[in-house]
């Protein structure tokens, strides 16, 4: 770990910036600090203040972030997986967040058995209007959950969804988004998960949209730009 008194200018910007993040957030909202293209050090400054759940998405720079950074980090891969990256990160991720098939379900449960182990997921929604998003549509989702097969997925937890809204200044337009989510959680609870405490997580709201997430039912925001500042590529 880098001594708190090195960097001081950089640890005192991260640490105000993830105090003031924090301070917008309810109870039962929890911070996803999104660290990919920064430092070692910022996420240094950030475990220094108690943050613990950090968000990645690139395979090789998490590799390298996990075998260097505390072991008690909570890792979440908040990016688009290929299905041949996932053995590298089964045996320690905490949560995948971005599944959009029942192809990349299959792939986890297969790696996190050889791993003995049961990872976590959400389902990622493509609800925003803008090609460049992965993710389920709502009636795909509908249709993976249907179909059946995730129930003898035994190394795979379904534990909610996750989507990013539009990246657009109309906040009415994201807040619809963010409700067409909720609702779909709703209904999905009801229908597959309504005895499964596990399915809880909305994961929605980053740096831009994080407030009207919270007002939206979210569970989880993503920040990194509020908190890190411009990435460092």
């Amino acid at each position: 770990m880098t001594n708190r008194n090195t960097s001081s200018k950089m640890d005192y910007d991260v640490r105000g910036h993830l105090t003031e993040v924090r301070a917008g957030l309810p109870d039962g909202v929890r911070l996803v600090a999104i660290s990919k293209y920064h430092p070692n050090e910022y996420i240094e400054a950030a475990y220094a203040e108690g943050q613990r759940i950090f968000g990645e998405s690139h395979e090789q720079e998490l590799r390298q972030k996990h075998e260097t950074l505390p072991k008690d980090i909570e890792w979440h891969f908040i990016g688009h997986l290929q299905t041949n990256k996932v053995k590298y990160i089964a045996s320690y991720i905490n949560m995948i967040e971005t599944v959009d098939s029942l192809k990349l379900l299959r792939e986890i449960d297969k790696h996190a058995a050889r791993n003995n182990r049961v990872i976590d997921v959400l389902l990622e929604l493509h609800i925003a209007e803008e090609e460049t998003k992965y993710g389920l549509t709502p009636d795909a989702c509908r249709q993976l959950l249907a179909d059946g097969e995730w129930r003898k997925l035994e190394h795979v937890r379904i534990c909610g969804l996750m989507m990013m809204a539009s990246y657009v200044d109309d906040e009415n337009r994201i807040r619809s988004e963010f409700c067409l989510a909720r609702n779909l959680f709703d209904e999905i609870k009801a229908q597959y998960f309504a005895d499964k405490p596990s399915f809880k997580e909305r994961s929605w709201g980053m740096s831009h949209d994080y407030p009207i997430a919270v007002e939206e039912g979210s569970t989880m925001v993503r920040v990194g730009t509020a908190i890190f500042g411009p990435r460092v590529y």
